[in-house]
């Protein structure tokens, strides 16, 4: 498929957005960039020299020349950019979260699809090779029935002031787990700790229950004396662990057996599972103009975004009562 017929605009160039305009360039789909900062435009310039540069996402908006627009802003500006965009006949790509508030990401579902257009949150982790790698071995049975899952995202990085942890680092666990486990949690529980700022969480535990009797935690920090960005998948059969720091994908011939009424472990080895090289984002900036070009749903799609978020705003409840169980109806 070639790509450099579709343009998009960029909103934003700051500390992510500069990396959605730099693979957007390299696929040869920008064709513009709003930010509405002196250092934002001079750096959009710097990597995509071709692309009109302006300050008002308006103009964004209002060009015809424009098949989609990609916005990297901050999170309290997705659900008034994204429905601006929409109405605008723009197919759109929003980093995540799609919205602070449910409401605001089922209307902006809705909206995309009442008027047609593709809509799309960025979840990067669902594009990276070992994720889909890690789903063929599910799905070829090679762990047997997924068990139990957990999920830790670590660092000493970035600490945000608009908002916590939670928001910040949990939506990719989120998303990835939901695929893996193929169903809403019933129940969730999180709580955390608040050190650097007044209400802004600075480390959470997660907890998310399913009908069936299984289920999965997340770990996240920004207070972290290393970085670690690991999954762990217990099966029946084997487990898997993929280190995205280490970049290792491992399949480990471990398990749990039952003997004469008594549990034995099994400890083999492990093997390394290879997968692709490929650039998580630049798969999902790619899966992105596909959508636009084919008019086929992304797997990243507005329900998508609306499951990760009624998932996040149940955590977000819980972790204000520092534990309290939340139930997701419908889950």
């Amino acid at each position: 498929m070639t790509t450099s017929n579709i343009r998009v605009g960029v909103l934003g160039c700051g500390h992510w957005g500069q990396n959605l305009v730099r693979n957007f360039n390299a696929l040869g789909a920008v064709a513009a960039v709003a930010d509405p900062t002196a250092a934002g435009r001079e750096l959009a310039h710097r990597l995509a020299p071709e692309a009109r540069i302006v300050a008002d996402p308006q103009e964004l908006f209002a060009d015809p020349s424009l098949a989609g627009v990609v916005i990297a802003t901050p999170a309290e500006t997705h659900a008034a950019l994204c429905t601006r965009a929409l109405e605008a006949g723009k197919d759109v790509f929003c980093e995540k979260p799609l919205a602070l508030r449910i409401e605001d990401a089922e209307r902006l579902d809705r909206l995309s699809r009442e008027l047609g257009r593709i809509l799309m949150v960025g979840h990067i982790l669902e594009y990276h090779p070992a994720i889909a790698k890690l789903h063929q071995l599910i799905d070829e049975g090679q762990l047997g029935k997924v068990r139990y899952a957990y999920s830790n995202r670590l660092n000493l990085g970035k600490v945000r002031r608009e908002e916590n942890i939670l928001w910040s680092f949990a939506p990719h666990d989120i998303a990835v787990l939901l695929r893996l486990f193929g169903q809403m949690p019933y129940r969730v529980v999180a709580a955390g700790g608040t050190y650097i700022q007044p209400n802004i969480a600075d480390v959470t535990v997660s907890q998310l229950l399913f009908e069936d009797g299984r289920a999965a935690h997340i770990f996240v920090s920004w207070l972290n004396p290393f970085k670690e960005q690991k999954l762990v998948v217990i099966g029946s059969k084997r487990m898997a662990t993929f280190d995205d720091v280490g970049k290792q994908l491992v399949l480990h011939d471990q398990r749990v057996d039952v003997r004469e009424g008594e549990p034995v472990p099994v400890k083999g080895e492990g093997t390394l599972i290879e997968y692709a090289a490929d650039e998580p984002l630049r798969l999902e900036c790619t899966s992105f103009l596909t959508a636009i070009e084919t008019r086929k749903a992304p797997v990243t799609d507005g329900p998508s975004a609306v499951r990760v978020l009624r998932v996040l705003s149940a955590l977000h409840r819980s972790l204000l009562t520092q534990g309290c169980p939340e139930t997701i109806q419908g889950g």
